[in-house]
């Protein structure tokens, strides 16, 4: 697979809590250089970074960000907030707990309400497959797919364990044709990059892959 093509699917992250703005620029600088498809940023850049970057790049947030089990309302307002300040992406996290409690009614809801305060924008949903049983991952395939959301992405980064190659062939097997695949955390080579791609996702979540481009330059 051409490197470009891999870059052209990647949301060029940068997470940390340590984060600075500097340090947002220069991932900005690096994702318009070698054209991905995102940004994926703190929310509090979203408006120094949409303001920097104009219409060179797409700029995607995280809501509910890593532990997914803020109230509903928070999530929305933050989300709310993150348009209005010039996001062009949404990647929310789920409520573990509720979905380990077999409340999948308020796991529905809550996405689509994000999913309206998203205003037409790309919703991406996080489940955080390294917590979750293969039951539990079949049913949020099931779950995102009635929601409407854009995207079902494997992970936050954050958790104890990232994308695996099962995980993307588990959500191909299962998900609807309306549901996208994201994978992220833990992508460490070009050649993994590609095998995700290869076994059907469309984005993802790296901060390596351009790294790895630069340093073979």
């Amino acid at each position: 697979m051409d490197v470009h093509e891999i870059l052209a699917a990647c949301d060029h992250t940068l997470l940390q809590q340590t984060a600075m703005w500097e340090e947002i620029r220069g991932l900005l600088d690096d994702a318009i250089k070698y054209q991905t498809a995102s940004v994926c940023i703190p929310p509090c850049y979203v408006a120094q970074a949409k303001e920097y970057a104009g219409d060179r790049m797409r700029i995607c947030t995280v809501i509910g960000f890593p532990n997914g089990n803020m109230t509903t309302e928070a999530k929305v307002f933050e989300t709310k907030d993150a348009v209005a300040k010039g996001a062009d992406e949404i990647d929310m996290v789920i409520n573990i707990g509720r979905l380990k409690a077999g409340e999948y009614d308020a796991v529905l809801a809550e996405i689509r309400a994000i999913r309206e305060a998203c205003n037409c924008r790309i919703l991406k949903v996080i489940i955080e497959t390294c917590l979750l049983t293969e039951e539990e991952k079949i049913k949020m395939c099931e779950i995102v797919t009635e929601s409407g959301a854009d995207f079902i992405k494997t992970s936050t980064g954050f958790s104890t364990g990232g994308a695996t190659f099962a995980d993307v062939e588990l959500f191909r097997k299962h998900v609807g044709p309306n549901v996208k695949i994201k994978a992220a955390g833990g992508i460490a080579t070009l050649e993994d990059a590609a095998q995700f791609l290869e076994l059907g996702a469309s984005r993802l979540g790296t901060s390596r892959v351009v790294k790895l481009v630069k340093a073979a330059e």
